[in-house]
């Protein structure tokens, strides 16, 4: 099954990036052979940035983003959210790359199943 989750939120703040990475890593978790792709937008840009440093107790986007990452899901990033957050030329964490929306398109025309946070 291939599943495609959409986050437009910043990560903290609000608990929809933290609510859409659970259930991510739940996906990879509980089905056999998985094609998960996650596609930040808008805020949720924000969420690829290395070297977030969250409270001790605290959930950290970017630990949950390198766990999907690490059991092949794919990260993309809308190129055009981050340039107009000001972070298109920085890095981002390992795995994560820069998209466009005829990527989104083409992610969504391909999924069984979209879901947006």
């Amino acid at each position: 099954m291939k599943t495609l989750i959409i986050i437009n939120d910043a990560p903290y703040g609000t608990e929809k990036a933290y609510n859409a990475l659970r259930l991510a890593m739940q996906i990879q978790k509980d089905c056999e052979y998985p094609v998960l792709n996650i596609f930040l937008m808008a805020d949720a840009v924000t969420c690829a940035l290395p070297n977030q440093n969250t409270p001790s107790g605290y959930y950290n986007i970017e630990r949950m983003l390198r766990s999907v990452i690490s059991k092949n899901g794919k990260v993309k990033i809308c190129t055009s959210c981050a340039e107009a957050r000001g972070i298109k030329d920085t890095k981002l964490i390992e795995g994560a790359e820069l998209s466009t929306m005829k990527e989104l398109t083409q992610l969504t025309m391909e999924s069984d199943k979209v879901i947006t946070f």
